[in-house]
């Protein structure tokens, strides 16, 4: 007999397919929107800019200050700057980090952010804001910060390169991954969680090969869509724990992270979540979901290794202290010497032996 769940499915529009960044001026209208602000980081600035000019006369210019893990300073500056510019929506174009400088934006405005993602990132369709402040990382839900429309637009995600495609993907498949053992999981998105992964395992390797292919990011960009549905839609467990202490206090790389520290999440809660392990190792078409993990990420081109992104070996016992003192909900029990084992075969790269 199935269990009982509950599924919430979050409000949101999806417009997805080749050629939908065409439709975004009428998105905008639809909601109401008189000067939407076009967000960025500096890298792509001139995505936005083409943006900005599709929106024509209801743009009101381009804001190109996004960072990694959205220092509050940075929010601060961007609240202040659509206050002067008159704006009242926020096109977000690029990955987690544009889109989360919107959410922040919303978060106290209340003002609607239609998101254009360009990465694999998943945060486009959640309701999750982070802001880092003193070195740490804090995270909420909202439904003010939701993105009201998002458009998947594959053309978009051509030009970015194989490394951080792979890189973006593997961060995906990790919402998915922690999906499947949430404390508040459900079949629905246990469904999606394992089609996502099996959507990204399938294409990202093409993609290495062959960036310019549009079938293959298509077929990225559809997993993502489902990595970030589940994201929004269910808890987050250990792995995502680790990786906003990681990022918010030693502002590791955001995907790069994810990608290190995945298969030994997965290694970790592998006997307290068997059958969400056969259904990632299904997914991937492996044999053991952390190996299989690790193995896609090798065969991505990825840093399996923390050490190799800015972690220092002293930094260890301060993760697994900071990793400890408010754990998330995880299938098994988080300890200090679990953390500081799990850490140490993060920091150097090894290959899980399960």
């Amino acid at each position: 007999m199935m269990e009982r769940f509950v599924f919430a499915p979050l409000p949101g529009r999806v417009v997805f397919g080749a050629g939908t960044l065409d439709r975004l001026a009428e998105e905008v209208a639809g909601l109401g929107v008189r000067r939407a602000l076009v967000l960025c980081t500096p890298e792509q600035r001139a995505t936005a800019e083409d943006v900005a000019q599709r929106l024509g006369a209801a743009a009101a210019g381009v804001y190109d200050r996004a960072v990694m893990h959205v220092p509050i300073e940075v929010a601060e500056a961007a609240r202040t700057h659509a206050a002067e510019r008159g704006a009242d929506g926020y096109v977000a174009v690029g990955g987690g980090s544009t889109i989360g400088l919107g959410k922040a934006i919303a978060l106290v405005s209340g003002q609607p952010v239609i998101a254009v993602p360009t990465t694999y990132a998943g945060s486009e369709m959640t309701p999750i804001w982070g802001l880092t402040q003193h070195g740490e990382k804090t995270t909420g839900r909202d439904l003010r910060v939701l993105p009201r429309v998002v458009i998947y637009d594959p053309t978009l995600t051509v030009s970015l390169p194989p490394r951080l495609s792979g890189v973006s993907g593997m961060n995906a498949i990790a919402h998915c991954v922690e999906a499947l053992y949430a404390e508040n999981g459900n079949p629905i998105a246990a469904l999606m969680a394992e089609e996502g992964i099996a959507a990204l395992a399938g294409s990202l390797p093409g993609i290495m090969a062959e960036p310019g292919r549009l079938d293959l990011r298509t077929r990225a960009l559809y997993g993502a869509w489902l990595a970030g549905s589940v994201l929004g839609a269910v808890g987050m467990a250990l792995h995502h724990k680790l990786c906003h202490v990681l990022g918010g206090t030693l502002n590791l790389p955001h995907a790069e992270t994810h990608t290190a520290v995945l298969p030994h999440a997965a290694a970790y809660n592998a006997a307290a979540a068997p059958d969400a392990m056969r259904r990632v190792a299904r997914a991937l078409g492996a044999e053991s979901a952390a190996q299989g993990l690790y193995d896609l990420a090798n065969a991505l081109g990825a840093q399996t290794a923390l050490r190799h992104l800015g972690m220092r070996e002293e930094d260890i016992p301060r993760v697994a202290d900071l990793a400890t003192a408010n754990p998330y909900a995880n299938p098994a029990p988080v300890t200090r010497d679990g953390m500081l084992a799990l850490l140490r075969n993060a920091w150097e790269g090894r290959r899980p032996d399960a």
